[in-house]
């Protein structure tokens, strides 16, 4: 028979995974993380980044903020803009852009592989 007021017991299943997020930092400040490279990845697909920020629920202005870092630490820009006028500005990535978000997602990829060698030899 059932208390009233009792605390259901939570059934947890048991298969533990190390889990882990990446980030490149330069002099301690940050370049490159999961969510600067869907910024850049949206500027990729969108060509702008108002509509890049706006897919991420993000202001222009931070948008801005985060491609002047990553900006202005790289040897050479990530995101190329052109003003605005009859046709409007817009924003590409350039090659070193286009690398960077390649070598990323690799990271990420040997990250992930590294994480789930890790999590089958817990002792648990």
């Amino acid at each position: 028979m059932k208390k009233h007021g009792a605390a259901k017991k939570r059934q947890v299943i048991p298969g533990y995974a190390c889990k882990a997020r990446i980030w490149i930092e330069n002099s301690g400040e940050t370049f490159l993380g999961v969510g600067r490279v869907v910024l850049l990845e949206r500027i990729r697909e969108y060509g702008s980044i108002s509509a890049a920020a706006r897919s991420m629920q993000m202001s222009y202005k931070h948008a801005w903020d985060l491609i002047d870092s990553m900006n202005r630490q790289a040897k050479t820009p990530l995101v190329a803009t052109s003003k605005g006028g009859k046709g409007g500005g817009g924003a590409r990535l350039t090659e070193a852009g286009e690398q960077a978000t390649r070598h990323f997602a690799e990271l990420q990829k040997k990250l992930a592989a590294f994480l789930a060698r890790q999590s089958k030899n817990l002792p648990w």
